[in-house]
């Protein structure tokens, strides 16, 4: 029955409706640039999450929400007791982001539930369509809470004390979200209120050029690359520009530069598969006149070996320590994932429905880290990339030609026909 019905839920996706979604969820929190700027737990946050939901419920889909926020939109099975296929991502962005990234992924969702429906085709499992919460960490770090909450990789309280730039926790930040979706029906919170999922499939734009490069239509991810960050925190003294020798100050600035000197030397990799990353700096007083008294940045690490995030992740606070000259500095790690490698029953699937349409595919690594990778121990799970522009991501110019979204979301809907009938 399967093989006769799904080509026809295929046929159902429509390329046009998938983008008139997409660019009006680009209107809220637009830049410049065509950009986006949508921060988790914000009111535009919330202004998508309501576009969102209105069209879920347009479709009559039912809608739930979990402590942390993590927001699932329900296409019952004939057999509702069964364990359901999720998919979806999210809809935060970086402070200058673009229309694809997460994003994408949620309404892909949607749209491959709704083709579904058109086509007339059951499903024996329930789908569940998911927006994780705060998974690019642009305004709370670490990235991922919803999906690593979710999957209970760290109890839902771990990040309550986060702060963002002005100030404002995560915590509070998301009992006033929580209170603003009063409304919405509550749900047990993941592996912690209930069964796992029976499996997950995350659609993305590649954020790589390799796809557009060798020609491809579709990614088959097998896995992510592991990821650590830590926050560097530098304490010196300040003093006036113009008056205090070299030689007394406490400059944290200068052990700032050792420090990422010395970084940058235990990161070197011929073959240029390491990433390594200091994308934030924060210095006070931040006057042209003073010596500084205080350096915060961040390090992004990443890596597809565990023993080499594992080793050289190790030695970073070490190294840190070694290059302060005249100021004192404390390491913190806010985040640790080690490389996740999908088994085979997503991928496989995702690798014959583009097959069967016709679509060249290859098979490939996600050097991003996405929720994915904490739903790993839960149940099979797999990711479907797409091409994006350059490769480029997290910018305003972040590009997918629409009916390349559209190619995807055609695979992700046979991907899910396929499992939600398993």
């Amino acid at each position: 029955m399967l093989k006769t019905v799904a080509p026809n839920a295929v046929a159902a996706v429509s390329e046009a409706r998938q983008w008139d979604r997409l660019m009006q969820m680009a209107r809220i929190g637009a830049i410049p640039g065509e950009g986006v700027n949508r921060a988790c737990l914000t009111d535009l946050d919330r202004q998508a999450r309501r576009l969102l939901i209105s069209w879920a419920k347009g479709l009559g889909l039912g809608v739930s929400v979990d402590a942390l926020g993590n927001l699932f939109l329900r296409h019952e099975g004939t057999e509702p007791g069964l364990p359901p296929v999720l998919t979806g991502s999210h809809m935060d962005t970086q402070p200058n982001g673009g229309r694809f990234d997460g994003i994408w992924g949620v309404i892909a969702g949607l749209e491959a539930v709704q083709a579904l429906r058109e086509a007339g085709v059951a499903t024996k499992r329930p789908i569940e369509v998911v927006a994780w919460t705060n998974e690019e960490g642009g305004r709370f770090a670490p990235g991922c809470m919803g999906s690593m909450a979710y999957a209970g990789f760290r109890p839902p309280n771990t990040w309550d004390s986060v702060t963002d730039n002005d100030g404002l926790t995560f915590g509070e930040e998301l009992r006033k979200h929580l209170v603003l979706e009063s409304d919405i029906p509550r749900r047990g919170l993941g592996v912690l209120d209930g069964p796992a999922p029976f499996a997950y499939v995350e659609a993305h734009i590649e954020q790589g050029p390799r796809l557009e490069a060798e020609g491809m239509d579709i990614g088959v991810v097998e896995g992510i690359q592991g990821s650590r960050w830590f926050l560097v925190e530098i304490a010196g003294k300040t003093d006036h520009a113009g008056t205090a020798p070299l030689s007394l100050r406490k400059d944290a600035v200068q052990d700032m530069v050792r420090a990422i000197t010395a970084l940058n030397r235990l990161m070197e990799d011929p073959t240029d598969v390491l990433r390594f990353t200091v994308g934030r700096i924060e210095v006070n007083p931040n006057t042209s006149n003073s010596v500084a008294d205080r350096v915060r940045f961040t390090i992004d690490f990443r890596h597809p070996e565990k023993f080499v995030l594992l080793q050289r992740g190790d030695a970073i606070a070490a190294t840190v320590q070694a290059a302060m000259t005249s100021c004192t500095a404390t390491v913190t790690e806010r985040f640790h994932a080690l490389p996740a490698r999908f088994e085979s029953t997503v991928p496989d699937a995702v690798e014959a429905a583009a097959k069967a349409q016709g679509l060249k595919s290859l098979r490939m690594p996600s050097g991003a880290f996405h929720d994915a990778q904490f739903l790993v121990p839960l149940c099979p799970t797999g990711m479907i990339f797409v091409p994006c522009r350059g490769g480029v991501s997290h910018h305003p110019s972040e590009y997918s030609e629409p009916h390349q979204l559209a190619a995807g979301t055609r695979v992700l809907t046979a991907v899910l026909a396929d499992l939600a009938n398993r």
